[in-house]
């Protein structure tokens, strides 16, 4: 069941902004499912990033091309707030359509439960921002869809992040002009995705609004330490599919080992214990719960 706005903590959006403002390029995890937002919560990160490219890979089993729909989306984003307090950052890929689209698209992430939103200018459909063959909207289109979410938000605290992929479709300048002109908009945030260098990565960091910077282990943007991110001024440092490559890896290892082996010998410490697999889900809770509630 989908959260309403009022049944929201106001507070994690507050919370969020508080981040962004300090521009000191705090790591925004990627999960694609509520069980990895969970453990990034019982780490001690701050907040949490719902990838469009990672619930298409995890939940499907597709590429990221713009497969998702947007009821998909918002019962995993329901999901997760259900079960983490940290504010939750939603990719919504190009908005799911035309203005109106993103119109409506913005009412049922903010109803279930996202602290921002973030929209990009690609056309459809839209493909993962380190793939080659990219298309970009015109900007006009983009601007409209990005008033259209500015428009939509019934709690003013929600985060709109304008994302642009021109880098790779116009050239880098292009890129920044797009940028300016989605600042001017009332973007609260901006999103140049896929830079080639760390002189690009300073110009970005000199932008008048938040920047977030998205580091990804084999695409194209050199992978820089939050230090060097924050010194160039950006908010946040994107890692949207580490915990996903980790799992892929984790999971062809050890069943590899389980199938070669019929066992699995030598891997055990590459598991989580029974207890911790019940402690990360909150099994304790619902103890109490059962007991609590018990012949009542």
């Amino acid at each position: 069941m989908l959260k309403t706005v009022d049944t929201v903590p106001k507070t994690a959006r507050q919370r969020l902004r508080d981040l962004v403002e300090q521009r000191n390029a705090f790591i925004l995890p990627g999960a694609a499912n509520a069980l990895t937002a969970r453990i990034i919560e019982d780490l001690g990160f701050e907040a949490v990033y719902l990838t469009g490219a990672g619930f298409t890979n995890t939940q499907l089993g597709m590429p990221d091309l713009g497969l998702l729909s947007v009821t998909e989306l918002a019962d995993a984003a329901a999901r997760i707030s259900d079960v983490t307090t940290i504010p939750l950052v939603v990719d919504i890929d190009t908005g799911f359509g035309n203005a109106l689209n993103v119109y409506r698209t913005v009412h049922l992430l903010e109803r279930a439960g996202a602290a921002a939103l973030q929209i990009e200018d690609q056309v459809f459909p839209k493909k993962c921002g380190h793939f080659s063959g990219k298309g970009v909207v015109p900007l006009p289109e983009m601007l409209g869809k990005l008033h259209a979410a500015l428009d939509a938000r019934r709690d003013p605290g929600t985060i709109i992040i304008a994302r642009t992929d021109a880098r790779a479709v116009e050239g880098f300048e292009r890129a920044l002009e797009r940028a300016h002109a989605m600042t001017e908009a009332g973007a609260d945030v901006v999103f140049v995705e896929a830079p080639e260098s760390v002189e690009e990565l300073r110009a970005i960091g000199q932008l008048p609004a938040p920047q977030i910077v998205n580091v990804v282990m084999g695409g194209k943007t050199p992978m820089l330490p939050r230090e060097e991110l924050a010194a160039m001024g950006f908010s946040m440092a994107l890692y949207a599919n580490a915990a996903l490559q980790t799992m892929i890896r984790s999971i062809q290892e050890v069943l590899g080992t389980l199938r070669d082996k019929g066992s699995l010998d030598g891997v055990e410490d590459r598991l989580a214990s029974f207890v911790e697999r019940q402690r990360i889900v909150g099994k304790p809770r619902f103890d109490e719960l059962e007991a609590r509630y018990k012949g009542a």
